[in-house]
């Protein structure tokens, strides 16, 4: 059984606690819901939010999702002058029989082009 890593990102509507969960809830679960992951084999979650969200702490938000389990941290990205604003990112690191090209990476609402370069689906 090898560790995986599985990327998500999204943007947030504001840098309120209301959204940053709303976007933490629907990333997170997209990525479990499309990798069929399950919580036992998940080793860790990182979550990253870009400076301009400070309102909370994504990984609360998973704990309230259940995730009481799983070793979680929250860091901001670098401030890239002209980088993707309000992004929350989250990395899983998942201990899986899965090939790399079998991982499905999520990337949603205005994040949706930061991966355009990648393979296509399928």
């Amino acid at each position: 059984m090898k560790c995986r890593g599985i990327r998500g990102a999204t943007t947030v509507e504001s840098n309120t606690k209301e959204a940053l969960a709303a976007a933490t809830k629907e990333l997170l679960g997209k990525l479990e819901e499309a990798n069929q992951v399950r919580r036992e084999d998940v080793a860790f979650i990182y979550f990253t939010t870009t400076h301009d969200l400070n309102a909370s702490f994504p990984a609360a938000t998973a704990r309230e999702m259940g995730w009481t389990d799983v070793a979680l941290l929250c860091g901001h990205e670098m401030n890239v002058p002209g980088s993707l604003a309000r992004c929350l990112r989250i990395l899983l690191l998942v201990n899986t029989e899965k090939r790399p090209e079998e991982l499905v990476h999520i990337y949603i609402r205005g994040a949706k082009n930061l991966r355009s370069w990648e393979r296509p689906p399928g």
